[in-house]
């Protein structure tokens, strides 16, 4: 199944064009009416998977997180397989090494991103974060010999699609 992105009215846009941080809350409410913002951060739950969102509008930068497990132990195959993955699996999402952690991430600057990108990016986070281990790969597009599942790719349009519902 594939979400028509083009048809979407797009409330940012309406707004100048501009995303801010309150429509990115409420976004995120939209996904988990349970979410908790404290300033520019805001911490919410999506297909049980713990997610967080980090805003800096100065720097005109967010970034969606998922924390996936410790960076103790990793092996030089998980890396190379998460690498490989940023490259072809993982779409707009990536895997990533901070704080002693394994993340998944995707990052955007604040002002451009659009309801629909940010919501496929959540998407694509979580979808990175569920297929550690096995698929490595956001459920989106694949390029070249990607493995994604037709499992993740449900789940993405699912969640954009609730997101995108007024």
């Amino acid at each position: 199944m594939t979400v028509a992105f083009a048809n979407v009215t797009d409330s940012a846009r309406a707004q100048g064009g501009r995303m801010t941080v309150d429509h990115l809350a409420s976004l995120v409410t939209r996904l988990d009416p349970g979410a908790e913002r404290v300033a520019g951060t805001i911490r919410f739950t999506v297909e049980d998977v713990p997610v967080l969102l980090v805003t800096d509008a100065g720097a005109d930068r967010m970034r969606v997180m998922v924390p996936i497990r410790s960076a103790e132990g990793l092996s030089p195959e998980e890396m190379r397989r998460m690498m490989q993955a940023n490259f072809d699996t993982t779409l707009d999402a990536r895997y990533a090494l901070a704080e002693g952690r394994v993340w998944a991430v995707y990052i955007h600057p604040l002002a451009s991103l659009r309801d629909a990108q940010l919501l496929s990016g959540i998407g694509q986070t979580v979808n990175a974060a569920l297929s550690y281990g096995t698929l490595y790969s956001s459920g989106a597009l694949t390029f070249g010999r990607g493995d994604s599942a037709r499992e993740q790719r449900e789940r993405l349009d699912r969640l954009v699609r609730r997101g995108l519902e007024l």
